[in-house]
């Protein structure tokens, strides 16, 4: 019997790693993957919808499953995840606290990006500081005039304009025309007087897990939904083997004989996480994120980006609600 031949568009991530080297397989596929940049798989997927399963971002995959027109259902592989209190920079010469962020103007590259959707809600949640304190500014981090993936309409009362033709946030921040900039990446231009907005984001986050448990997601894998109903048995398959995958890339990362990772004190920093978050403190899934899930709809809906309030079991195949492990 033949297997489906599937393309498969993900990160190069150690996680990823073993299903991509052929070493994890997924039942009854004959993948061809293509390893690319988070921003290259999103435009493609939800623009031209290239790829039969891809990585896809939790915000975009979430407005459009709010819309009813999502062309891919969701896998609780949670291939990207990351405390985003690094993705906040500022003037420091004038912002020394998130609550001086009120009145100023923060670059954004997209306003609906995971990691902004995530950031706002750490400054609301936690500063009081609301979208609609803020002025937005949308430009390219590295190129002038990076438009939205998504259609957005956002509440009224939130400003968003775009950076002036020719202008980068990054450009921006560092000529103090902006005093704050929010993306999943540095702005490329640094140096004196530009910042984290958390001077100190390593214990920000971790003081953020203790209080709350969340592990914010970031992407999540979608498989395409004429496939998913064509072949219900898919995208358990999918779940199956990325689970399988980030199982294998956690044991070597914590094999001890020899560091997997071109960086000193690794071992130290994999025991300090597992103190912290417990041993899979990486978890799939949807119960074992349940809580972070529903804080980021919650917030998605606030910010104006989905239509509706979505549940976490909308945004997932049924076939995938519950893990399957031996």
């Amino acid at each position: 019997m033949s297997k489906l031949n599937l393309s498969v568009a993900i990160g190069d991530y150690d996680r990823n790693r073993p299903l991509i080297d052929g070493a994890v397989q997924i039942d009854g596929v004959d993948p061809v993957f293509m390893k690319l940049y988070p921003e290259e798989i999103f435009f493609r997927a939800f623009r031209t919808e290239d790829f039969d399963i891809c990585e896809c971002s939790l915000s975009s995959f979430s407005v459009k499953t709010a819309a009813g027109d999502c062309p891919y259902v969701g896998v609780p592989a949670f291939v990207s995840r990351m405390f985003r209190h690094t993705s906040m920079f500022c003037r420091t010469d004038r912002i020394e606290k998130p609550q001086d962020l009120k009145g100023k103007k923060v670059g954004v590259p997209e306003y609906q990006l995971t990691a902004n959707v995530w950031a706002r809600a750490i400054l609301e949640d936690d500063f009081g500081v609301k979208p609609s304190d803020i002025h937005w500014i949308r430009g390219g981090i590295e190129h002038a005039g990076r438009p939205e993936k998504i259609t957005i309409k956002l509440p009224d009362g939130v400003r968003l304009d775009n950076a002036p033709e020719g202008k980068t946030i990054s450009q921006l921040l560092a000529d103090g025309e902006i005093d704050g900039f929010m993306a999943p990446r540095p702005p490329t231009i640094t140096g004196k007087n530009i910042g984290w907005l958390f001077r100190d984001p390593v214990a920000a986050a971790k003081d953020y897990y203790k209080r709350t448990g969340i592990f914010p997601i970031m992407h999540l894998i979608g498989v395409r939904r004429t496939l998913a109903e064509k072949h219900p048995w898919l995208p358990g398959a999918v779940l199956k083997a990325f689970e399988q995958s980030k199982a294998a890339a956690m044991a070597h990362l914590w094999d001890t004989s020899a560091t997997k990772v071109t960086l000193p004190f690794v071992e130290e920093r994999v025991a300090e996480a597992r103190e912290l978050m417990g041993e899979d403190y990486w978890p799939y899934g949807v119960e074992s994120n349940r809580k972070t899930l529903d804080t980021f709809l919650h917030h998605h809906h606030a910010q104006g980006l989905s239509s509706r309030r979505l549940k976490v079991e909308e945004l997932f195949h049924p076939g995938t609600l519950e893990s399957f492990k031996i």
